[in-house]
């Protein structure tokens, strides 16, 4: 039975339970009062009830409840679930007015006022006061409506930037470096099949900006450099790309999307800068001053080891502090390499440079294809990517979850697994223990367990903890808000940790 235009506080599952099943078509807000974007959808939610009155609308705190929670699959608030018939038939995250109206409408049919007062941009009859809210939300936040995330988790302008860089070119490469210097083996590989296919291209350096290169992990589900696109459409990282063009499938694909090739020697590629999406011209070129036996020697050494890294010196005396470092980095990942000293060779120093296209030393290489030197290396260590990198190559074994879970843990001696960021947390337990940590002083290091299910659920299990955040000290569990805040009260918090 609805509740006649007011919004009724659900204090168990079961009471959520009847009142959806009572109604004809039911709206759920999990909010949080910690929550600024909740906050102000909950002022449209409240209106929406007024211009709806024969739906039930219904208010979930989403903390304070966490086995309805749970039950819905919330991991972020604002979020909305709308039912028909005591069914889930949509569900709605972030702040999105426009959205909840829409989805409102959908589900409870025309609102008690004539639908010539609503403006195209809703597509609904929604009432003049949830309108008002609208445009005065709007006109708050400069938009229309607070920025919330998207299904991917990404905050809404970084998925529009997205959005706008995959198709704003029919083909379009984001890649380590540009197509005239790479910075990476697999980026290079896949710009020359490029060029040999004849087709115009745009690209990215996803070095030059971490939001994007984090993003679009996320944005194409797929966790490595490089990513090819067409027409907005992510066609694989290097592998596949090489494979597709090795059968004749990559310029079918091309042909099919209506992309114009050329022949070859008359292509040109577009470099999207990080702050200006507008391209710049330029033209790839092969590696040239070097015979035919020189190509067949270096081609040989390159692909002499699964694993081969050119360096100063030997692994056991490195003649200079990035071959070190390179060497120190395998080492720690137990990854099997060979080595050749370039010191002993000039014409392997000298040749390598052209051969690769690549000026200095160290370089690695993975089944013969350039990854770069040591800071690209240290970067993909940092991140896992190298790990991930070995593993899809068949080189190292996959990295059990239990074995992830344990480097995670032990990345820091202070760890903390929590919903989004220090800076920028989703939950209001989690920024609660990262300003206690803060306040006290305690430097630590954190990981987003919405950026990664597997370790969302795989955690809960590893340390028989069911909920986050979840605080680690030289790998051993704490606990969770409570006991942290309990800590931090009784003078405990920062005497723990630094013992």
């Amino acid at each position: 039975m609805a509740s006649g235009g007011a919004v009724r506080e659900v204090g168990s599952k079961a009471e959520l339970d009847a009142a959806v099943a009572g109604a004809r078509a039911a709206a759920v807000h999990f909010w949080a009062g910690w929550c600024e974007a909740s906050k102000q959808m909950d002022e449209v939610f409240a209106h929406l009830a007024v211009d709806f009155p024969h739906a039930a609308f219904l208010r979930v705190e989403a903390e304070e409840q966490p086995e309805i929670s749970e039950a819905y699959g919330v991991s972020a608030v604002p979020y909305f679930v709308f039912c028909k018939e005591g069914k889930t038939v949509d569900t709605l995250e972030g702040a999105n007015p426009a959205s909840l109206a829409n989805k409102v409408a959908k589900i409870a049919g025309p609102a008690s006022v004539a639908e010539s007062a609503v403006p195209a941009s809703l597509g609904v009859a929604a009432g003049p006061a949830v309108l008002e809210k609208v445009q005065e939300l709007a006109q708050r936040n400069g938009s229309s409506g607070a920025e919330g995330p998207n299904s991917d988790g990404l905050p809404d302008s970084l998925n529009k930037r997205l959005e706008q860089l995959v198709n704003s070119h029919p083909v379009f490469l984001f890649m380590k470096g540009t197509p005239e210097q790479p910075r990476c083996g697999f980026s290079r590989k896949v710009v020359d099949i490029l060029k040999k296919e004849g087709v115009d291209f745009g690209s990215f350096d996803i070095l030059m900006d971490n939001d994007v290169r984090e993003g679009m992990k996320k944005f194409s589900n797929w966790p490595t450099f490089p990513q090819l696109y067409c027409k907005g459409e992510l066609v694989g990282g290097c592998d596949i790309v090489v494979a597709m063009h090795d059968t004749g499938e990559l310029k079918d694909v091309f042909e099919e999307h209506n992309i114009p090739l050329k022949p070859q020697g008359s292509k040109s590629v577009e470099a999207v800068e990080p702050e200006a999406p507008t391209g710049k011209g330029g033209v790839v070129s092969e590696p040239v001053g070097l015979t035919d036996a020189q190509k067949a020697r270096l081609d040989s050494l390159v692909k002499s080891s699964p694993v081969m890294v050119f360096i100063k010196g030997s692994p056991e005396e490195p003649k200079c502090g990035f071959s070190g470092k390179l060497v120190h980095i395998l080492k720690q990942e137990n990854i099997p390499f060979s080595s050749f000293d370039i010191l002993s060779d000039d014409e392997v120093r000298q040749g390598l440079k052209i051969f690769s296209n690549w000026p200095s030393y160290p370089q690695l290489y993975i089944n013969g294809e350039l990854v770069g030197g040591s800071d690209i290396v240290m970067e993909m260590h940092k991140s896992g990517e190298l790990k991930k990198v070995l593993s899809e190559k068949g080189i190292v074994p996959k990295e059990t979850l239990e074995e992830r879970l344990n480097a995670l843990i032990s990345s820091a001696p202070v760890m903390l697994f929590m919903k989004g960021t220090p800076d920028a947390p989703r939950c209001g337990f989690s920024s609660k223990v990262a300003n206690a940590l803060k306040k006290e002083g305690i430097s630590f290091g954190s990981f987003d367990i919405l950026s990664d299910e597997e370790v969302r659920q795989g955690l809960k299990t590893y340390s028989n903890w069911p909920t986050f955040p979840q605080l680690y000290y030289k790998s051993e569990l704490i606990g969770g808000c409570d006991i942290i805040l309990e800590m931090e009260k009784s003078g405990e918090l920062k005497s723990t940790l630094s013992e």
